[in-house]
């Protein structure tokens, strides 16, 4: 009985930190990538996707428990009072909850890790050798992201980590792995996804911003406060928005523009969250939308890919 509660524990610990729902955030630049490729020589070998998906997933999970290692020991966690906690406030809480110990989820990180870094090495040994250096960069960027010594997401360097990561990295990585060409405009398609993940970022450590500054987490919201970061926030998404409409120009495929239908939903995201800012269950409404606009963009630009 003993061991069947423990099991279940781990279990119910590793899916809470796994996240899968999250997982749409890394799914979106791969499956777009996807889509170019098969646009392009009409043709995808959907097993090389799914390993391709699988070693990303990892380091998805191994960098979030990386981070709930990191955020456990520096206290960040433990000052997130209960009134703050909800679906989009910073890390899965699993230590805090008592689902997985520190050590535990430290070996979850090692094992999901190294896992992730033998599928890469697989893919560039048999399929595509740039890879490699992708995956390692993509790989540094996570782990770091909180360890140290760079603590990237402690020290301002988080949000350009996560939008170089999520955008121009994975698009390319998916790309060359499935044509054999390091073409550039697979990373220029990446930046509006770049600009977008870092809105979803931005605006998700509004409920953490006490507990960040009180653990010492030092993102840029921390440092300019969280009437200032609204303005951040709409640029973002007017950054988006503005290389949507370059990608569409300097490629001639129009169709990118359909990426821009998420517009409406951006002005009013902006809006709910300037109003509400010391009202948290109506802010969220405003992460919520975020999450939405990445997620719709990021359909109309599969279709805009497939549509060239």
């Amino acid at each position: 009985m003993n061991r069947m509660k423990l099991n279940g524990r781990l279990w119910s610990g590793f899916w809470q930190l796994a996240d899968p729902k999250i997982w749409i955030a890394s799914t979106i630049p791969m499956l777009i990538a996807t889509a170019l490729a098969y646009n392009k020589d009409r043709a995808v070998d959907w097993g090389w996707v799914l390993l391709a998906l699988i070693g990303i997933y990892l380091i998805e999970i191994g960098k979030n428990a990386v981070n709930e290692f990191v955020d456990y020991w520096t206290g960040v966690d433990q000052y997130v009072t209960a009134d703050k906690r909800n679906p989009f406030s910073g890390g899965k809480k699993t230590i805090i909850d008592g689902k997985l110990s520190m050590l535990e989820t430290a070996i979850i990180a090692l094992i999901t890790l190294a896992m992730a870094f033998f599928i890469g090495l697989y893919i560039a040994l048999v399929r595509e050798s740039n890879v490699f250096w992708i995956g390692m960069l993509g790989g540094f960027l996570a782990v770091f992201y909180s360890l140290p010594p760079f603590k990237f997401n402690y020290n301002g360097l988080g949000e350009a980590a996560v939008g170089l990561t999520f955008g121009p990295l994975m698009m390319m990585g998916m790309y060359v792995m499935l044509t054999g060409e390091l073409d550039a405009n697979a990373a220029f398609i990446g930046l509006p996804l770049a600009f977008l993940i870092i809105a979803v970022l931005w605006i998700n450590q509004y409920p953490d911003y006490e507990a960040d500054m009180k653990g010492g987490k030092r993102n840029w919201l921390v440092r300019i406060g969280k009437t200032r970061g609204l303005k951040v926030y709409a640029a973002l998404y007017a950054a988006a928005y503005i290389s949507i409409a370059a990608v569409a120009l300097a490629s001639g495929n129009y169709f990118w523009l359909l990426g821009l239908i998420t517009i409406p939903i951006a002005v009013q995201a902006v809006r709910i969250a300037s109003h509400n800012l010391d009202n948290l269950p109506q802010f969220l409404q405003a992460n919520a939308r975020t999450i939405m606009i990445y997620q719709l963009t990021g359909v109309a630009m599969i279709a805009a890919a497939l549509l060239a």
